[in-house]
């Protein structure tokens, strides 16, 4: 009998090695069902793509499935699924498509610019919760024909670019947002204005890409109250200007380059109020805070009536220390020259303010007109000249466009005007930027108020002998942020 079959009792293991057998000998109809195993096999494994694969075995392939053409319409997103790939079409709208809402390590999405409109209409991938490239912000494709693939890895760093190809700043732009005051824009960028005390409450923050992280800051505190023929100092003036945290507007000269860095949280504003004004004593304005920036309260007026020089009655009105400082005024010509309240008190850098103007030394008779009060952009002029005189002017104030527009604030107040015995006399001009004018002699005028929300120092009273009126009340503070917003 021919033998057809070969069983397996008669041979063990290795006994037969593939050299024994003529090419084309041995098919699958020479071997019983079931006797050759992976076992007898020398080799009993293959290794696909680096990974070793035993026979009789499967494995998952990171095949990506390419889905059809997604074509944007400004309106409707596309929320990707692992796996898949997305032709991406912005030729005629921007495009969001969003990250799985859950994913695991391994999970990818393919991306591909499909008609190489990404620079004209961006496409914006959505974070969906989690980090990318371990920051909690979007990615922004603005980059023409780019093509990329995200893997997910882990909670810390999220989604990973792990292949890009024609992409530039993978982030997205963010920018700060925040309420309070009263809120406009100018351009790109946002403003608040606070007019009174209140809260600028920062929810989310900027990055490099967009606003960053950083607000400018205009601060200025309340003016001084003006007295009798005195004129009041206006409330400090602080303020930054950087060209990248809120545009090339104009600032003052007093501007420092460098903003606060602000975090999410609630920063108080408080936004000092004047002085009040009188005949005798009057106070400071108050002062005015935005986070570390304080803004002294403009100097008013204190009465020294003791009796110099053995001259009985005699008053001096002296002006105090402040933001900028307070005018002078001195009843009788035989006292020295008494200078006006310092500015920039306390001191900062660059400076808040400037001193009021001095009294006038000993002249052939009586008092003259006020001094004006010191404004933030220069001091106030000094009472000066022959018995009988105007008032004199306060300083100026400075210009700053961070509100939209150009506008003045911290001015000093004028000087009242004296003529105890001869023609009337007119009040010193307040300073531009919210400073009061001083009172006329004849028939005794009130100082004028300092201007709302400017800071502005208040005018000196005019007066005659027996008869005289008080100064004004010391201008309110303001505070204004300013800072990118798209």
């Amino acid at each position: 009998m021919a033998i057809n079959k070969v069983g397996t009792k008669g041979i063990t293991d290795g006994a037969v090695a593939s050299a024994d057998f003529k090419d084309g000998d041995i098919t699958s109809a020479k071997l019983g069902d079931g006797q050759v195993t992976n076992a007898k096999l020398t080799n009993s494994s293959v290794t696909l793509a680096g990974q070793s694969i035993s026979l009789g075995g499967s494995v998952d392939l990171n095949v990506t499935d390419w889905q059809s053409v997604v074509t944007a319409d400004g309106s409707t997103n596309t929320t990707a699924v692992s796996g898949q790939g997305y032709f991406i079409d912005t030729t005629s709208a921007t495009h969001t498509i969003n990250l799985p809402a859950s994913a695991n390590r391994g999970d990818f999405i393919a991306i591909k610019d499909y008609a190489g409109t990404f620079a004209t209409n961006n496409l914006t991938i959505g974070r969906n919760g989690h980090n990318i490239q371990g920051a909690a912000n979007d990615s922004l494709i603005s980059t023409n024909r780019a093509s990329l693939v995200l893997v997910y890895v882990d909670s810390t760093k999220g989604w990973l670019y792990w292949e890009e190809h024609n992409v530039g700043d993978l982030q997205a732009a963010a920018f700060i947002s925040a309420t309070g005051g009263t809120i406009t824009t100018s351009g790109d960028y946002k403003i608040h204005s606070f007019t009174g005390d209140g809260c600028f409450v920062v929810s989310s923050l900027g990055n490099p890409i967009g606003g960053g992280e950083t607000v400018d800051y205009l601060v200025v505190a309340g003016g001084g109250g003006g007295s009798l023929f005195a004129g009041a100092g206006a409330g400090g003036y602080r303020e930054s200007h950087s060209t990248c945290v809120s545009g090339p507007y104009t600032a003052s000269p007093l501007a420092t380059p460098t903003g606060i860095t602000v975090s999410a949280t609630t920063y108080p504003v408080t936004v000092g109020g004047g002085g009040s004004g009188g005949t005798g004593d009057t106070p400071n304005g108050s002062n005015s805070v935005f986070s570390t920036i304080t803004s002294a309260g403009g100097g008013g007026i204190d009465i020294q009536c003791s009796a110099p020089f053995g001259v009985p009655g005699n008053r001096i009105w002296q002006g105090l220390a402040g933001g900028s400082g307070g005018g002078t005024a001195i009843q009788l010509n035989i006292v020295p020259t008494r200078n006006g309240g310092s500015g920039n008190t306390p001191p900062v850098s660059p400076s808040q303010g400037n001193p009021g103007g001095p009294g006038p030394g000993p002249q052939p008779s009586g008092g003259r007109g006020g001094s004006g009060g010191g404004g933030a952009g220069a001091a106030g002029t000094a009472s000066s000249g022959p018995h009988i005189t105007p008032g004199f002017p306060g300083g100026n104030g400075v210009t700053t466009s961070i509100s939209g527009s150009p506008t003045s604030y911290a001015g000093g107040g004028g000087g009242g005007a004296r003529s105890d015995d001869g023609p009337a006399q007119t009040g010193g001009s307040g300073g531009t930027g919210g400073g009061g004018d001083g009172g006329d002699s004849r028939p005794p005028t009130p100082g004028s108020n300092g201007g709302a929300n400017t800071g502005g120092g208040a005018g000196g009273g005019g007066g005659q002998d027996g008869s005289s009126s008080p100064g004004g009340a010391g201008g309110k503070g303001i505070v204004v942020i300013r800072y990118k917003f798209q």
